[in-house]
């Protein structure tokens, strides 16, 4: 099991981390930047970070699947990256 990542100097607002992009150290592939956060409404934590897949026809009819990426799952959270390990066909989720 990975060890929790360290606490953060200073809280991180979540328009910041929008702006950072998802790297998968499994892969070293980019799958996107976060659009959303699940929290669990119980502790107030964040379970996971949502992040876009690829649109369907331009992006113009929607996209077909969003990576649920649970929290644990996160290496490091940097400056202009967060990197992430997982396995891409686990965390894919399809849109409704």
């Amino acid at each position: 099991m990975q060890e929790p990542l360290p606490p953060f100097p200073h809280p991180v607002r979540f328009c910041v981390l929008r702006q950072k992009e998802i790297i998968n150290i499994c892969t070293c592939r980019t799958l996107g930047c976060v659009s959303d956060l699940e929290i669990d409404p119980q502790t107030g934590c964040i379970h996971s970070l949502i992040v876009p897949g690829a649109g369907r026809f331009c992006w113009f009819l929607g996209r077909e699947y969003e990576y649920v990426i649970p929290w644990r799952c996160i290496v490091r959270i940097g400056t202009d990256i967060i990197l992430v390990e997982v396995n891409e066909e686990d965390v894919r989720r399809k849109c409704d």
